[in-house]
């Protein structure tokens, strides 16, 4: 998908974040769609790398697009466990 913004900024406060896009719009978001976000030290939220198409927090191993958040996403990480069956 092609998007003509570019996210600028990102901020925290203590239950969301922030990304201020360069055509002036911001996307505010719950932490809580974003587990790892949610369970982050202040410290770590702030060592965000940002691209032209996205977030990237290597520490966290956390990669958020700006065209999900602007659909509405959350967390897309898989979350379903394998269980070995016994015999």
């Amino acid at each position: 998908m092609y998007i003509s913004f570019k996210p600028v900024n990102v901020r925290f406060d203590s239950d969301s974040f922030h990304v201020d896009l360069s055509d002036g719009r911001v996307i505010d978001v719950p932490l809580t769609r974003f587990p790892r976000l949610l369970r982050a030290t202040a410290e770590q939220r702030e060592q965000v790398q940002i691209s032209n198409c996205g977030l990237h927090w290597e520490a966290l191993d956390e990669d958020i697009s700006i065209a999900g958040l602007i659909a509405g996403k959350g967390d897309q990480t898989a979350t379903s466990k394998t269980f070995a069956a016994s015999a």
